[in-house]
């Protein structure tokens, strides 16, 4: 029942983001930190990468749409029926914030490592999780107008370019340089598979750290008082919670096997904290930005917390 090193060492960079947050410059060498972590991973992950199971992931149709589905469709579904329970549990503004998690699209970074870690389609969730932010930049605007407008805390606006160009320079050109260097690197690479590991669960401590001293520099202790606080973390484990049981269930009841019901589980359930900071400065007014990312700024944690010890023990189980 003991927690294992990787969950210990989570717990321990949350603490430690609590104790001595990024701040200034520091915050900026995190930041940097952390985004060549990321472009590491995917790099590694490029070299080692076939090209016959990259093109085999992206016609893997049922799938994509699993996962797609429980991040646009299914959360927001869950976010208005559990409504009177949610807006019980954390009042009616930071219902708005929840509403808002709801919609965004799934992380890219977090998702691939946790199906790594955990043994899955690795291939398939490269594709999913970068579709699922690309898409985001499109559909989560369009969800904000439908389904937020009505709250007076929405305005819907254009844009995203700049946020393509990211991704694209941060996540598809190192895993193209890594599939170019194949030949070269990847026989080295999968031989040194303690390597990837290391990067996996490294950027995923980074991704904690930068995130949590964010959080906390902006005041996240003093925008709720403790019971609304307490509330809010049931509300976003409830979330979460069914959102796991449910991609879970309807990946066994499908037909698809334990490799893809990993990928179907951490892709579908995982809520980006990256494309939400800066999707809500635009989709929302100065004001109430800091109540509406509160509910994503601990869910961010809360699912790499419960996916993290998920996935290892996915890892330990026994192929048959």
């Amino acid at each position: 029942m003991l927690p294992d090193r990787f969950t210990t060492m989570l717990v321990a960079t949350v603490i430690l983001a609590c104790v001595l947050p990024a701040t200034g410059a520091g915050s900026r060498i995190a930041a940097d930190l952390t985004t060549l972590a990321v472009s590491l991973l995917f790099f590694l992950h490029g070299s080692r990468l076939s090209r016959e199971a990259i093109f085999a992931a992206i016609k893997h149709w049922r799938l994509h749409t699993m996962v797609l589905c429980s991040t646009f469709v299914l959360f927001p579904i869950l976010g208005i029926l559990l409504r009177p329970v949610l807006s019980f549990l954390v009042g009616p503004e930071l219902y708005v914030g929840i509403m808002y998690l709801c919609i965004l699209p799934s992380t890219v970074q977090s998702s691939i490592a946790m199906v790594s870690i955990a043994r899955g389609n690795v291939p398939a969730a490269v594709c999913s999780a970068s579709a699922s932010t690309l898409l985001g930049i499109f559909l989560t605007p369009l969800l904000a107008g439908m389904l937020l407008v009505a709250n007076g805390n929405a305005a819907p606006r254009s844009g995203g370019g700049s946020a393509i160009i990211s991704i694209l320079l941060q996540l598809f050109l190192p895993f193209l340089c890594g599939q170019m260097l194949r030949p070269i690197i990847g026989a080295w690479v999968k031989r040194h598979s303690h390597i990837t590991k290391a990067a996996d669960q490294g950027s995923i401590l980074l991704v904690v750290y930068t995130a949590f001293s964010a959080a906390v520099v902006e005041g996240l202790w003093h925008q709720v008082d403790w019971q609304q606080l307490l509330g809010l973390v049931a509300a976003n484990g409830l979330l979460l919670g069914a959102v796991l049981c449910i991609t879970k269930w309807s990946s066994k009841f499908l037909g698809f096997d334990k490799e893809d019901e990993i990928t179907i589980m951490f892709c579908g359930s995982k809520k980006s904290l990256a494309s939400g900071v800066p999707m809500a400065n635009i989709l929302f007014s100065p004001a109430s930005v800091g109540a509406i990312l509160l509910p994503i700024m601990i869910f961010h944690q809360m699912q790499l917390m419960i996916c993290a010890a998920i996935a290892r023990r996915y890892a330990m189980r026994r192929d048959d």
